[in-house]
């Protein structure tokens, strides 16, 4: 039997305690498609997303992430993760096809720190309707319809007051990511790790959270922009907006260029990224960053992106 492995990051699923202002930011602001709307939670992606959704937003009392989504390569690797993560002891409890819209069988489970996540392969892929589709036969939507207006979603940054080394193990021996970046402490720990199992720098990153506030927060989420010209113009979309942000700047990791800005509804963190480097290399050995670099490492120019990290929500 083949070890089943991860193809990408899905979605991530998001609790809001304003549902109005949060579907204002992410479907108008950012620019969003909604796929549909199902017992009260909204379904959302970007124009060239391909999946029936990227986000989910629902209704609550607090701000958290339900789960984060993660598609494998093939139909079986589902149960057969399944049947890996109960061998390692981590509890697994499967969703049947249609709790989610849009979705089959899936399995979700929680990482050592607690952050939820959720494997599956089966989901709808449905065109966009008419009047919203793209004329080009590769492309959902119309690109630049409305908003921001991202191509795709990218990935997701986790933080925890746990080890992050532990999680960033766990995350390799079990779900099978591969480390390409990390800050570690000169003959200490590694404080902050970026992982993928794609050619991405990163689908997901773990890293310290030096307030101490939880083990499981969500530091961000990322959608992609295709260059820096469209980051400027999202500067310019939310500043008419009066939305504050954090940004433009470019990190020394990924090398990629950020604007960091809040859902108001929520209070998650939005990364709006672009430009940065892909890894093809089979033996890519992983790049270390000392404290003394961080200041590099995470913003090589621009403003400050580690500012408000002490700010993060629940996942």
């Amino acid at each position: 039997m083949l070890v089943p492995e991860i193809a990408k990051l899905g979605h991530i699923a998001l609790i809001t305690p304003n549902l109005e202002k949060s579907l204002w930011f992410f479907r108008d602001v950012l620019g969003l498609e909604e796929s549909e709307e199902k017992e009260g939670t909204h379904y959302l992606r970007a124009w060239g997303d391909f999946e029936h959704h990227t986000l989910s937003l629902t209704a609550g009392d607090r701000s958290h992430v339900d789960h984060i989504g993660w598609r494998t390569k093939r139909p079986e690797d589902v149960e057969g993760f399944a049947e890996m993560l109960e061998k390692a002891g981590t509890e697994v409890k499967w969703i049947e096809a249609g709790h989610e819209a849009g979705q089959g069988r899936a399995i979700r489970f929680q990482l050592p720190s607690k952050h939820p996540f959720e494997i599956y392969y089966d989901m709808e892929k449905p065109k966009a309707p008419e009047g919203l589709k793209s004329v080009l036969k590769n492309q959902t939507y119309k690109s630049w319809r409305k908003g921001v207006s991202p191509r795709r979603i990218d990935h997701v940054n986790l933080a925890t007051n746990m080890d992050p080394g532990g999680i960033h193990t766990w995350l390799s021996e079990n779900l099978g990511f591969k480390m390409r970046e990390y800050i570690k402490i000169p003959n200490g720990p590694v404080v902050s790790g970026w992982m993928s199992v794609t050619p991405l720098v990163h689908d997901v990153a773990v890293m310290g959270d030096t307030t101490n506030a939880g083990p499981n927060r969500l530091h961000h989420l990322a959608y992609w922009l295709d260059n820096a010209q469209d980051l400027l113009r999202a500067a310019d979309i939310l500043s008419e907006e009066s939305i504050k942000f954090v940004g433009p700047g470019k990190h020394g990791i990924s090398q990629a260029m950020y604007i960091y800005v809040k859902d108001p509804g929520s209070g998650h963190r939005v990364e709006i990224f672009t430009n940065g480097y892909l890894i093809f290399e089979p033996d890519w050995e992983p790049i270390e960053w000392t404290p003394k670099d961080m200041e590099l490492g995470l913003t090589f120019w621009g403003e400050n992106a580690v500012a408000g990290n002490e700010d993060t929500t629940e996942a």
